[in-house]
């Protein structure tokens, strides 16, 4: 097992991680910003280092000052968290390159990942479906044009290399296509340094959902289950669920079978999320998230499995201890991500939290770095809580996290609590009948 883990992040994923390392008895080192050197994460942490200025480019995302507060601190591991550097094949590369363990996936199965379109023809040619579309990189105007007619309106181009739902463009005609052409291209390289596109057949009406896997280094991969991501805005999640109101037994077993399968024949060692979209009956790979994600805590709840500890103990070259028939879902989990941002206009609203409750009782989960007269700075994602509710049904979560955010209090910034207090009275969120839309659809009227 690792000594000391350095975390390479901030926020509340960092202090998950932190609790983490804690339990496992492994002694822990927080980087920050000039800024940040009164996180929550920072004072728990054994040791901690100021790795530069407020701009995540100089401070977060700056791999020489990262790999020189490890070595300053004798780290022989580093943990990335979510964001930032988590899915940059380099900096796994580099870790590697000065003798110390990262706790994620190989650099190569990183870079196989991080480009799209290497992702997608990997799992399609492992068995996975995958949505119509371009064979690869398009190219000119004439190719995206051509590619559509064959496919049919509407069509979605995206960046190869992107993610967050930037470079993301819809056209339902070729007029459309021809404009948005020339935008997904600048707004790929403005966000990702490579205008390369690639185009998909548009699902109008889909529901987002994700396979959690956890594979070991000796050819064992777990399924746990699957979260339902469809209220998100912008290709943003605002709301994640297990299991997802849609699926039976068999085809979260068949889907699940899929997955498992296609990544053991690739080697594939740490924690990933799969996304797909599901439209009548049929799921269409999205991409892989090579690493932890933000709504883990929603599969912890209803698994018992602690996602983190066990990502950190496969990286320091463990056998997983639990098998796929040891895997049990237990009830309902809800998370609802609680960001300083207007309820109704989305700004970011960074600023001194005046006052701070966060609620409690039974199947009441809150993952948070922030306390009262915390300053939230303008300079990072707008993420401040989670919320994660468990219980024995979904009617049953949804009663009780309305009690537990009507109990949140959040003083002195705006934040999107009311917005899902909102939701979790809608006829549809209670019913499960929403897709990826729905949000956008009804936005205005909430």
């Amino acid at each position: 097992m690792f000594k000391k883990v350095l975390i390479a992040n901030r926020g509340e994923i960092a202090i998950r991680i932190l609790r983490a390392c804690k339990e496992l008895g492994i002694r822990t080192v927080a980087v920050h910003s000039e800024i940040d050197s009164s996180l929550m994460h920072v004072k728990f942490a054994d040791e901690s280092v100021c790795i530069g200025p407020n701009s995540s480019a100089k401070s977060y995302l700056n791999i020489s000052s990262i790999l020189s507060a490890a070595e300053l601190t004798g780290a022989d591991a580093i943990h990335p968290g979510v964001g930032f550097l988590s899915e940059n094949s380099h900096f796994a590369h580099m870790v590697a390159e000065h003798n110390i363990a990262f706790i994620g996936p190989s650099p190569q199965h990183l870079s196989m990942m991080g480009d799209k379109i290497v992702a997608k023809k990997t799992m399609q040619s492992l068995g996975i479906p995958v949505v119509n579309g371009s064979e690869g990189v398009i190219n000119d105007i004439d190719a995206a044009l051509k590619t559509a007619n064959n496919i049919g309106y509407p069509v979605i181009l995206k960046a190869s290399l992107g993610g967050g739902g930037k470079g993301m463009k819809v056209s339902n005609n070729p007029d459309e296509l021809r404009l948005n052409f020339k935008l997904a291209k600048s707004e790929s390289k403005v966000n990702f340094g490579s205008d390369a596109i690639y185009l998909e057949k548009y699902l109008t009406n889909p529901k987002h959902i994700e396979i959690q896997i956890i594979c070991d280094n000796y050819g064992n991969v777990l399924f746990l289950g699957e979260r339902e991501c469809s209220i998100q805005r912008n290709n943003q999640k605002l709301m994640e669920e297990s299991p997802s109101t849609v699926l039976n037994d068999e085809q979260r077993c068949n889907i699940g079978n899929i997955v498992v399968n296609a990544f053991k024949n690739i080697g594939y060692s740490g924690v990933a999320t799969i996304e797909f979209l599901y439209d009548n009956g049929q799921f269409f790979f999205m991409e892989v998230n090579p690493r932890l994600q933000v709504e883990h805590s929603v599969t912890e709840q209803v698994t018992g499995i602690d996602i983190v500890k066990e990502q950190i103990k496969i990286a320091s070259g463990e056998k997983l201890s639990i098998k796929q028939e040891d895997i049990k879902m237990k009830g309902h989990a809800i998370e609802f991500r609680i960001n300083a941002e207007d309820s109704k206009t989305f700004a970011p609203c960074p600023g001194k939290i005046e006052e701070l409750y966060f609620p409690g009782g039974n199947g009441i989960r809150v993952d948070s770095h922030i306390y009262r007269n915390y300053i939230v700075p303008p300079y990072y994602d707008s993420l401040v809580a989670k919320i994660i509710v468990h219980a024995s049904t979904r009617n049953e979560c949804l009663n009780k996290a309305f009690c537990a955010l009507d109990e949140l209090v959040i003083d002195g910034i705006n934040t999107t609590t009311e917005l899902h207090k909102k939701l979790i009275q809608e006829k549809d969120i209670r019913s499960g009948n929403f897709d990826i839309h729905w949000l956008e659809h009804n936005i205005a009227r909430l």
